[in-house]
C-alpha cells in the first residue's frame, strides 16, 4: 500500500481541493446524548466521499479537532441522509437550516461499515440535536471554504 500522503506530508498543499459544489443532506434522526471522554479517533484524511442515500452521524465538539486528533468532549446532533453523492472536506462550513453552525473537523470510523461519524467543531455551547430543537427533515449543507476562515471572527 502507498504511504499516506497527509501523514507523510507528500503533497505540496495542505488544501489540495480547489473547488467543489455544496453537499446537501436531510436530518433523519435527532439525537440527545453527550460524552466527556468519547475517544473518537479522527482519521488522517481531510476528505471523504459520500453516496446518495447514505446515512451518517453528525457529532459536535468544542475541542480543537483536526484530522489525526482524538476528540473526547462531544454532543450528538443527528443522523442524516445524503441527498446527492459528493465530497466532504475538512474545513467545510456546516449550515443547519441555512444558518452557519461550525466547521467539519474530521471523520471517525468506529461504526463502519454501518455509518461514519462526522465531527463538527463549533465555539457555540455544546448542545445535542434535541437541545437545538432539530427535527427530522431539517436541512444540512456542507459548503467548501477555500483558505483560512473563522466563523467566529468579526
Amino acid at each position: 500500500m502507498a504511504p499516506d500522503p497527509y501523514i507523510n506530508r507528500l503533497l505540496d498543499s495542505d488544501l489540495p481541493c480547489a473547488a467543489k459544489p455544496p453537499l446537501d443532506a436531510r436530518i433523519n434522526t435527532v439525537l440527545h446524548a453527550r460524552a466527556d471522554n468519547r475517544g473518537l479517533e479522527l482519521c488522517s484524511f481531510p476528505s471523504r466521499a459520500v453516496l446518495k442515500n447514505e446515512i451518517h452521524e453528525l457529532i459536535v465538539t468544542s475541542e480543537d479537532a483536526k484530522p489525526g486528533s482524538t476528540v473526547n468532549r462531544i454532543a450528538y446532533l443527528c443522523f442524516f441522509e445524503v441527498l446527492e453523492s459528493g465530497m466532504l472536506w475538512q474545513g467545510d462550513l456546516l449550515e443547519i437550516n441555512g444558518k452557519p453552525y461550525g466547521y467539519l473537523a474530521g471523520y471517525d470510523f468506529a461504526h463502519m461499515p454501518n455509518h461514519m461519524n462526522i465531527v463538527i467543531q463549533t465555539r457555540a455551547p455544546l448542545q445535542t440535536g434535541h437541545e437545538l430543537n432539530l427535527q427530522p427533515g431539517d436541512t444540512l449543507r456542507f459548503l467548501f471554504v477555500k483558505g483560512k476562515k473563522d466563523l467566529w471572527e468579526k
